[in-house]
This record gives structure tokens, sequence and C-alpha cells, in this order.
């Protein structure tokens, strides 16, 4: 009952500030050639949606967003558990880990470039090299926070990796795992985005500098406020994947050989 009006108070600052920007538009406050009306910024989204430019664009975005996502997320889990589960292997990786992390993905464009050439691989994998920090960081913290009793069962039942990683680990860190993944979904579309924007010829962010250079300031708005919404959905939507992920193990009897 509490969720509705919350989610409406929500709405009431963004409504206000695009009210307050129309009336301002339309009485000359703001410069109309880079402040674009939001009756402007619609009409061009709506066009955009109907000749279908925004959806090709925007599926573009995501399958290298998403691309990119599901290669970092799958190598930052299986190699968060296995260092967390190993703090000597995680003593002698961890140096490697803390000097390639501070590495700009963007600073990797030229050599993903030479390997992949324009197009889809390329930008996939510069946003992999972004998103696999948090996840892999995230999951060795979160292994190392997994009950040692549930472990200890694991081990006795003589479970293989691959079972002590789905029936035991996964169930008891996702909740903590999550945390990484939700901070690298935000961070695959922003780099997916800003890739566009300086060299591959696809997506929204390619799109957007078009529209820039076609001097229409109403269609950037208009890209640049989906790309929010975008964000949103995706967050959203790995959110109702991951609750309906099997209940987490909690004991050390829910622990089956």
């Amino acid at each position: 009952m509490q969720r509705g009006p919350s989610g409406l108070r929500g709405w009431v600052i963004p409504v206000l500030v695009l009210m307050l920007w129309e009336l301002w538009s339309h009485a000359g406050t703001f410069p109309i050639d880079t402040l674009s009306r939001p009756s402007d910024i619609a009409v061009a989204g709506a066009r955009g949606f109907i000749d279908g430019s925004i959806p090709l664009a925007t599926w573009q975005t995501v399958q290298a967003a998403l691309y990119g996502l599901a290669v970092a997320a799958v190598l930052g889990i299986l190699f968060g558990v296995i260092l967390g589960l190993s703090p000597r292997l995680e003593g002698v990786v961890g140096p490697s880990i803390d000097a390639l992390r501070p590495v700009p993905s963007v600073a990797l464009i030229p050599l993903a470039l030479l390997m992949f050439g324009f197009g889809l691989q390329m930008e996939a994998s510069v946003v992999a090299f972004a998103c696999l920090w948090p996840i892999l960081l995230v999951t060795i913290a979160a292994v190392h926070g997994v009950e040692p009793r549930l472990l200890d069962v694991a081990r006795v039942l003589q479970m293989s990796f691959a079972a002590r990683m789905f029936k035991v680990i996964l169930p008891a860190a996702l909740g903590r795992i999550n945390v990484g993944l939700r901070i690298a979904v935000s961070i695959s579309l922003i780099v997916a985005v800003t890739v566009e924007i300086v060299l591959n010829p696809r997506g929204l962010g390619y799109s957007m500098i078009g529209a820039q250079q076609s001097l229409r300031p109403d269609l950037v708005y208009a890209q640049l406020l989906w790309l929010g919404l975008l964000g949103w959905g995706l967050n959203a939507a790995l959110n109702k994947a991951v609750s309906m992920w099997p209940g987490g193990v909690q004991s050390y009897e829910d622990v089956q050989p």
C-alpha cells in the first residue's frame, strides 16, 4: 500500500522540472537552439520511435551492453568464487587485479579496435573489461561472508566444485553479488554509449552525435532521456531476475549431496 504513493511522489520533481522548463522556454528565458522545449523533445522522440531509428539504435546499444555484461558476469563470478575460496591464490592474483582495475576502459578502445574492428565485439569487449571488476571484487567479498560451516558440510559430502558453487555458494551469496551486478549494469550502459560516441558507428551514442551534428537538440535530449529510462528498466529487470533465483542457503540442513 505504501509503494504506490511513494512511487507517485518520485515523479513530482521530474514533472515540476518539465513544466517549468516548458514555461520558461515559451517565455524566452532559455535559448531554443540549445535547450529545446519538452514538447519539442517529446515530438522528436515520438518521430524517432515511429521511423524505427531509436528502437534500432537502442537494440544495438543494449546488445553490446548485455553481451559485455554477460561475459563480465560469468568471468567475475567464476573467478570471484575461486579466489574467495582460496586466500593464498587471492594473495597471488590480488596485486595483478589492483594493477589492472584502475585502467580506464576507454583506454582499451584502440586495442579493441585492432583486435575486433568496428562493431559489436569491439564494443562488448570494452564493456566487459569495465564491468568485470565490480562483479569480481563483490563476489570475492560475498564468498568470504558465506557461513564456513556450509562449506565444511559441502566438503564432507564431497561435492564437486560446480555443485558447491551452484548449490551452496551462489544461493548463499547471491544477495551480495547482486550489488556488484547492479553496479555493472549501469557501467555497461555508460561504457557502451561512450564507445559509440567516441568511435563505434552504431547505437544510441552514435545517433546522438548525428543529431548534434545536424543541430537537432530536441532529438539529442529525447535520446538522452530515453537512455535514463533504459538504464532504469535494465536495473529493474536484473532485480526481477535475481529475485526469481531459488531460495538461499541459510543453514547446513539446506545443503544436499
